[in-house]
């Protein structure tokens, strides 16, 4: 069986768009061989609505799995590998 991937927490929260876009973007693209292998999972954590939309929109057409989940106070946004 496969070992879990590393988790890579990035928090944004305090930040708006377009920084976050390009934060996860960014993060994205330098990590593009650990997310594609399944050895990385990306965890964006945001308080600002607009960056969900727009982070998993521009991810998720790269073609990797994009989650949003609402916690109490931001959104937490996972990155998987591509399926």
């Amino acid at each position: 069986m496969p070992d879990a991937p590393v988790c890579k927490e990035i928090d944004l929260r305090g930040q708006i768009c377009p920084s976050t876009l390009l934060t996860a973007l960014r993060e994205t693209n330098t990590n593009k061989t650990e997310l594609r292998a399944g050895e990385l999972r990306l965890v964006i954590l945001t308080d600002n609505r607009n960056s969900t939309t727009h982070i998993s929109e521009s991810i998720s057409a790269m073609g990797y799995r994009v989650e949003v989940l609402k916690e109490q106070e931001y959104y937490r946004i996972t990155i998987d590998r591509i399926f």
